[in-house]
């Protein structure tokens, strides 16, 4: 997609069940938020609707059209910038919580 870093028009959001950011509105619930979600189309655990990506069968987190304000691509992970730390090379693990001190 192009711009992954712009918000968009909930009206042009995919619904083929890929992960996207949303903003939620504010609502007496709370404050404002962003949320992953996924379109899902009905079955056993509800209807075709908004789910948020943590949702799990019995737990489900379903937004109404109305409730979302827009919406973005995932953003792609740099897996150039992605490093794994350098291995710890001190001699004795009680300096590592700090109780050698």
């Amino acid at each position: 997609m192009d711009e992954p870093g712009r918000w968009r028009q909930m009206r042009s959001a995919p619904k083929d069940g890929s992960r996207i950011l949303v903003t939620i509105r504010p609502s007496e619930q709370g404050p404002g938020a962003v949320d992953l979600v996924y379109w899902a189309r009905g079955d056993q655990h509800g209807g075709e609707a908004w789910r948020s990506s943590d949702s799990a069968p019995g737990r489900i987190i379903e937004y109404a059209e109305p409730e979302l304000k827009c919406w973005m691509p995932m953003p792609a992970a740099n897996v150039e910038a992605l490093t794994l730390p350098p291995a710890w090379e001190g001699k004795d693990e009680a300096e590592l919580d700090g109780s050698g001190i």
